[in-house]
């Protein structure tokens, strides 16, 4: 009979084991061999520390979809429940209240409608959300960005 190959794997590390240091490569460029200019630009000393980045706004279907939610969490009512008043598909629903779908103004529609709410209520709930997580306040308020001419919401598709 064959001998038959033993029932081990071998195991190739690709990193080296802790404690074991890989051996360095030479300097590419003689300033780089230099003590204090290895370092990124951000690391050196007397270096600007990097800028945070801008916060960003939130997304408009991530705003509707929590507004959908909390309001059909407030009824105390089913994702099922709404689903079928509204007549789309609880799947779906689901996606649009965690903001994974972009729902047409039908879908919206038909949503708010299911819990109670005018689309026009819908979309304003979602911008007093957008104002409060973007910082800003409402336009013609007297603390709004200056020279905005209109106090109002508009969408565009």
């Amino acid at each position: 009979m064959s001998e038959q190959a033993p029932n081990e794997a071998r195991v190739i590390a690709l990193r080296p084991p802790a404690g074991r240091r890989t051996p360095t490569r030479p300097a590419a460029h003689p300033s780089a061999a230099r003590p204090g200019t290895t370092r990124p630009p951000s690391e050196r000393p007397g270096a600007a520390p990097p800028e945070a980045p801008a916060p960003k706004e939130p997304l408009w279907r991530d705003l509707v979809g929590d507004v959908l939610r909390r309001e059909r969490l407030a009824q105390e009512r089913t994702l099922k429940d709404v689903a079928d008043a509204a007549r789309i598909s609880m799947p779906y629903l689901s996606e649009v209240e965690r903001g994974r779908k972009e729902a047409s103004s039908e879908v919206l529609a038909a949503a708010a409608h299911a819990l109670g709410l005018g689309l026009g209520d819908l979309l304003s709930l979602a911008q007093g959300e957008l104002v409060r997580l973007a910082g800003r306040s409402v336009p013609g308020s007297g603390r709004g960005r200056a020279g905005t001419p209109y106090d109002g919401l508009c969408l565009a598709a």
